[in-house]
């Protein structure tokens, strides 16, 4: 049986599993917001997700060396948009479209902004939440492209803010599931096909934004200038401070290191040992 695999359907994410639809013996893909790809994971319902990085503290789970997606300084695709400086925000509304988005913004307001707004969970539609609040989280694409400076708006990019604060980069996403259910082969193909896709940005931005060349060139330039894959020691150090300051400031529940699949760039974790049958 191939490895049910939940991939986030926004753009960045892309460059990650375009040549895993190459092997479907091995890995059958779906593809969803990154918060329902983190349900179908706790639910049993695929065996590895792209999951928002705060929700690997939700299970028993491992996560594949090596890869994420990652941004150090400006995102681009993460904001806080408000019509008010951020001093004055009282209320924002959050795209829940992932945890882990919502408590960055969380410890960012908390440790950086040095406010306490009240949250309400709302659609990702910029203009609705801003008829209900000060302040909107978008992700994906509905922050990448939102027209907010025709609505007299401030964008925050929240990397920035990060980046700011800690001088670490900020992991949003990787690949995690139960122990056991990859090899040491399917960790060594998940970076290929990562290392395959990040050197096809101009075609993964064409294949997304099919039909539109405008769009194809501002998503093949948003992924070379603002997202990486690689999780080294700096990431994984990026990741743990997160889980800290999230668990400090009621974001998240207390805070554990990572465990990985056995496979190349484990790095600082606890391995999972080679599942039977893996190659070495």
């Amino acid at each position: 049986m191939p490895i049910r695999l939940g991939a986030v359907s926004y753009l960045n994410a892309r460059p990650l599993v375009r040549g895993l639809a190459q092997a479907p013996d091995r890995f059958a893909l779906r593809f969803d917001v990154p918060s329902r790809c983190a349900a179908l994971l706790h639910a049993g319902e695929i065996d590895l997700g792209l999951i928002p990085s705060i929700e690997y503290l939700a299970g028993d789970y491992r996560v594949v060396p090596g890869i994420g997606v990652v941004s150090e300084g400006p995102v681009a695709s993460v904001a806080l948009f408000s019509g008010v400086a951020v001093a004055g925000v009282r209320t924002i509304a959050l795209d829940t479209s992932s945890r882990t988005s919502v408590a960055l913004l969380k410890v960012l307001c908390a440790r950086y902004f040095g406010i306490a707004p009240a949250y309400a969970d709302a659609g990702p539609d910029l203009t609705a939440m801003l008829a209900v609040a000060d302040a909107a989280l978008l992700i994906g694409e509905p922050a990448l492209l939102a027209s907010y400076e025709a609505l007299g708006l401030r964008k925050i990019d929240l990397g920035t803010c990060w980046t700011r604060m800690t001088g670490l980069p900020f992991v949003y996403a990787f690949w995690a599931g139960p122990p056991g259910v990859v090899t040491s082969a399917d960790v060594v193909r998940l970076q290929e096909a990562r290392d395959e896709g990040r050197q096809d940005s101009d075609l993964v931005a064409a294949e997304y934004f099919a039909g539109d060349p405008g769009l194809q060139g501002y998503g093949a330039s948003y992924l070379r200038k603002h997202i990486r894959y690689d999780v080294g020691e700096r990431e994984r150090a990026g990741v743990e401070r997160f889980f800290a300051l999230a668990a400090e400031v009621g974001a998240a529940p207390p805070a554990r290191g990572l465990r990985f699949y056995e496979g190349p760039d484990a790095g600082q974790g606890s391995p999972e040992p080679a599942a039977a049958g893996a190659v070495e």
